[in-house]
């Protein structure tokens, strides 16, 4: 889906990350081990970039910051809901989308049925605590709608 419509960027932190996760025999593990397959099988470009040491997340989500803004990205797709305020003020430039919100823009523009997508925020908020957080929430009650 967005593999034909935009050039999309991962920081080679991000990779570690998910290389890390992927050697865990769990749900997080076979979910990181696919994005990882995904990523080598696609036009994703992978990208290292020099860390922020000021900056107060983890390094995924420094190198991410830091990617989007050393390519002037047009997008940024983030899921850290506990920081994303900081996370936004910190993108020169890049537009701030949240997985949950992607699944919604997917939704209305027929590219995931709304039932799938239901489904998928439900699996995600399972793995990821998301259960009780406001923004979930309310895209849930949209995409319930």
């Amino acid at each position: 889906m967005l593999v034909d419509e935009d050039e999309l960027l991962v920081p080679r932190q991000v990779v570690d990350e998910l290389e890390e996760t992927a050697s865990y025999d769990d749900e997080q593990g076979r979910a990181a081990e696919k994005v990882l397959r995904f990523v080598q099988q696609s036009t994703v470009g992978v990208r290292s970039v020099d860390l922020d040491p000021e900056f107060p997340l983890d390094r995924g989500e420094n190198a991410a910051v830091a990617l989007a803004n050393a390519e002037d990205a047009d997008l940024f797709l983030c899921d850290e809901f506990n920081r994303i305020g900081l996370i936004h003020a910190s993108l020169s430039d890049a537009r701030l989308i949240t997985t949950p919100k992607l699944m919604e823009v997917f939704v209305h523009r027929g590219r995931l049925l709304r039932a799938d997508a239901v489904d998928a925020l439900d699996s995600i908020s399972n793995l990821r605590s998301w259960g009780k957080n406001s923004y979930v929430e309310r895209v849930r009650e949209i995409l319930d709608g």
